[in-house]
C-alpha cells in the first residue's frame, strides 16, 4: 500500500495520466521487446511502475505469471482494461515500490522501465533493497535509465552515467551488462539515449 508520500505521489500520477505521461507510448519498449523474444524472462516477472501496463502485459503474452505495481489508480484502471481487451490474465496491483517488502512475494523476473533513474538516492536504496528482497536468488533485473549521452538542451531529467549507474549495485547484486540503447518517447520522435541494465540479485 502507498506510503504517506506515496499518496501525495500518486494524486500526482492520477492528474498526468489524466492526460498522456510522456513516458506512455502506447507500446512496450523496444530494448525490452527484444528481451522478451530472447526468452530471457523468467518465471514469476514484476514490473515495477508499470504504468498503464505495457510490459506486463509483454510478459504475459509470452507465457509468464505477470505482476505490475504502480501508485497510479488511473493507470492501473487503464492496465486492467487493456488485459481484458487483450484476454491476458495479469494481477495489477496499487502498491508502493519502496515497500515492496511488505507485499510478501518473490519473483524470478523484474523489469524496470524509468522508474529507478528519477530517485533520489536514498530512496534508490531503499528500492533496491526492497527488490533484492522479493527477488529470488539468481533473479534478473532489467531497467531502461535515460543516458547522459543525450544532450541536455532536448530537456530530458535524469540523464544518468555509466560510472554513476554503476555504483548503485555493490552489495548483493552483480550489474552483469550495461549496454547503450534508446527509448521511444511521445516528446522526442528520435527518441532518448538510454542505458539497458542487466543484474543478478546474489
Amino acid at each position: 500500500m502507498p506510503s504517506a508520500s506515496g499518496h501525495r505521489a500518486a494524486a500526482d500520477l492520477d492528474t498526468l495520466y489524466a492526460g498522456r505521461p510522456p513516458w506512455e507510448i502506447g507500446r512496450p519498449q523496444p530494448a525490452f521487446v527484444q528481451l522478451a523474444r530472447q526468452g530471457v524472462l523468467r518465471g514469476r516477472v514484476l514490473d515495477v511502475g508499470c504504468g498503464t501496463g505495457e510490459h506486463a502485459l509483454m510478459a504475459a503474452a509470452v507465457g509468464r505469471d505477470a505482476t505490475g505495481i504502480d501508485l497510479s489508480s488511473t493507470g492501473l484502471q487503464i492496465a486492467e482494461r487493456k488485459a481484458r481487451e487483450r484476454g491476458l490474465a495479469v494481477r495489477f496491483l496499487r502498491y508502493d515500490a519502496l515497500a515492496l517488502t511488505e507485499l510478501g512475494e518473490e519473483f524470478d523476473t523484474a523489469l524496470d522501465s524509468l522508474f529507478l533513474h528519477a530517485l533520489a538516492p536514498e530512496s534508490r536504496i531503499a528500492y533496491l533493497d526492497a527488490l533484492h528482497t522479493v527477488l529470488r536468488p539468481g533473479g534478473r533485473l532489467f531497467a531502461l535509465c535515460y543516458s547522459d549521452s543525450q544532450p541536455p538542451e532536448t530537456g530530458v531529467p535524469h540523464r544518468r552515467g555509466r560510472d554513476e549507474i554503476e555504483c548503485w549495485f555493490a552489495g548483493g547484486w552483480s550489474l552483469d551488462a550495461l549496454s547503450a540503447t534508446r527509448c521511444d518517447s511521445t516528446l522526442l520522435p528520435g527518441g532518448v539515449a538510454a542505458w539497458l541494465l542487466a543484474c543478478t540479485r546474489h
